[in-house]
């Protein structure tokens, strides 16, 4: 009688771009024969970490501390923790969560299923201290939520030196996939029902500089999704101030399916606060960008977040702020 595999489930938190790991990890399970699950029924509980903030940092180790709640209570066999905490922290969450059986890093996403199984071949934690590893269409992926959209991560890591972003020293600096990689799993998700593309990475908006492509390659990029595949509608998150291209807002214009809508996190507006986060500004030239974003593309839909509390920002600064915001 073959042995009965273990089912998986796997807790998700964080960003999109976490979701993407997770549906990654849920493909090699898959393809080892391992059954996927609901967390709160599977007898082994992978935790995909996210460790962006400290509010998230504290949901992170929340997570895994009720996942080995419930494994000293007999309902899970083994718990594995993943991303971007593991990345960071892993050394000491190892030491001081022993209960944990396995912890994953960005580069080890293949290694889903040796962990569920508690192969004794796989070291507890392994993780390097930066990822350099860029997951490409060759990765098994397995969608989770609604089918009506899809995320394609088009690259990994920043090149931004935000003083309150920890994503360069977890992810690395920017690696974008090949065109013809996009492609080919765009091609796939269509194939799996999904209506709606969604670009993503930390700044996709620099998508391609590393690949020769210049300040140019996310329109290039968009152009050959449009052209290779019947999505009704593509979009892509997230834009940086700085380097978002006007080619980008040209091909919004003239392409009904490349959808009128840009969400461009500005962050803040006063220059001592922005100077204090390393990304530059102010408010004149975020006004200037809102008029050529709605002049560029008429109708377009802008989204954006603030950092209120910033250290650095007093009474003036948060005023700024919001006369900025009801402008």
């Amino acid at each position: 009688m073959p042995l009965k595999l273990p089912s998986v489930g796997i807790v998700s938190l964080g960003c999109p771009k976490n979701l993407v790991d997770t549906e990654v990890m849920l493909g090699y399970l898959k393809r080892e024969g391992l059954e996927l699950g609901d967390p709160d029924t599977s007898r082994v509980v992978i935790v995909n970490t996210c460790g962006f903030i400290d509010q998230a940092k504290e949901e992170s180790v929340n997570a895994v501390l009720e996942q080995v709640r419930r494994k000293e209570a007999g309902e899970v066999d083994r718990v594995v923790v993943a991303g971007c905490m593991v990345q960071k922290y892993g050394a000491e969450l190892a030491a001081e969560i022993p209960e944990v059986d396995h912890f994953l890093g960005l580069d080890e996403l293949e290694k889903a299923p040796a962990a569920a199984l508690g192969l004794p071949s796989l070291a507890r934690f392994t993780a390097k201290p930066l990822a350099t590893r860029l997951y490409d269409d060759l990765a098994p992926r397995v969608l989770t939520g609604r089918r009506g959209y899809a995320y394609l991560k088009v690259a990994e890591g920043c090149n931004n030196p935000c003083t309150f972003c920890t994503i360069p020293q977890m992810r690395g600096l920017q690696r974008s996939r090949s065109v013809e990689s996009l492609v080919k799993e765009a091609r796939s998700l269509e194939g799996q029902g999904v209506s709606e593309l969604v670009l993503i990475s930390q700044d996709t908006t620099r998508y391609g500089e590393d690949l020769g492509l210049g300040r140019e390659g996310l329109a290039k990029l968009v152009a050959a999704l449009l052209r290779e595949t019947g999505f009704p509608w593509v979009r892509f998150l997230y834009a940086y101030p700085k380097t978002l291209h006007d080619s980008v807002l040209e091909l919004m214009a003239a392409e009904p399916r490349f959808v009128s809508y840009v969400d461009i996190p500005l962050q803040h507006v006063s220059r001592s606060v922005l100077a204090g986060m390393r990304r530059g500004g102010d408010p004149e030239s975020y006004l200037r960008l809102v008029d050529r974003l709605r002049t560029a593309v008429p109708g377009i839909s802008l989204r954006s977040t603030f950092i209120a509390g910033f250290p650095g920002e007093g009474d003036a600064e948060h005023e700024e702020l919001l006369a900025f915001v009801k402008a």
